[in-house]
């Protein structure tokens, strides 16, 4: 069943369908503990609570939060789902399992926070403006031996996002990889995002790819 996508809420997407890839391989047993945070319609969250594992969804845009109880409704399972910034509504629990498909994308500095379906996608100068706060405050909601997935692009250095994680004590590395054509956002920034040497005069394509982090047990 396809979800529910109301008008301002990020729509699924190659970046989901890598993310839900890496969701299946992970080896959790019914009734692990999954946290999807910046859920949108929920699509990945469905796939986890399909899977009988406990699931929990936050999203900022209270749309979304409507979007994905709908698809939850829809689709017969049950999933907890919050608003709210990031970690906030879920301060204090801790998770096997948590999902992130971030807005990663590098966006020209402006005036305020991006608006509307934006905030899906733009990330601050470097597209790290969401990928830096994940890094630093998701492992203190892993339990011991559990696990952060999180895609975003090459354009937003994923490198960079390993090394943050190895640094909180987790052993992280990129794990999955996908070339995809420009989308919309991309081919309306291309131009800039060349002058500013994050995309190479060469690249007509994006690299997306997926970090996976673990917590020693």
């Amino acid at each position: 069943m396809n979800p529910l996508v109301p008008p301002g809420v990020y729509a699924p997407q190659e970046d989901t369908e890598l993310l839900a890839g890496a969701l299946f391989d992970e080896p959790l047993p019914p009734g692990a503990e999954v946290l999807d945070v910046g859920t949108g319609t929920g699509a990945l969250a469905l796939e986890a609570a399909r899977r009988g594992l406990r699931v929990t969804a936050v999203d900022v845009s209270r749309r979304a939060v409507w979007a994905a109880r709908l698809n939850a409704a829809r689709a017969g399972v049950s999933v907890r789902i919050r608003h709210g910034n990031l970690f906030d509504p879920v301060l204090g629990e801790s998770f096997d399992l948590i999902l992130a498909n971030p807005p990663y994308v590098p966006a020209p500095d402006g005036p305020g926070q991006p608006r509307g379906a934006a905030r899906a996608w733009d990330a601050g100068h470097d597209g790290r403006l969401v990928v830096d706060r994940i890094c630093l405050e998701a492992p203190a909601l892993l339990r011991p031996g559990g696990v952060l997935l999180m895609v975003q692009s090459a354009l937003s250095a994923p490198d960079v996002t390993v090394q943050h994680l190895r640094a909180t004590g987790l052993k992280a590395a990129v794990t999955r990889r996908r070339r995809i054509a420009f989308g919309p956002v991309l081919r309306g920034r291309e131009r800039w995002l060349r002058e500013r040497g994050l995309l190479p005069a060469a690249e007509d394509n994006e690299e997306l790819v997926v970090v996976r982090a673990e917590l020693p047990v």
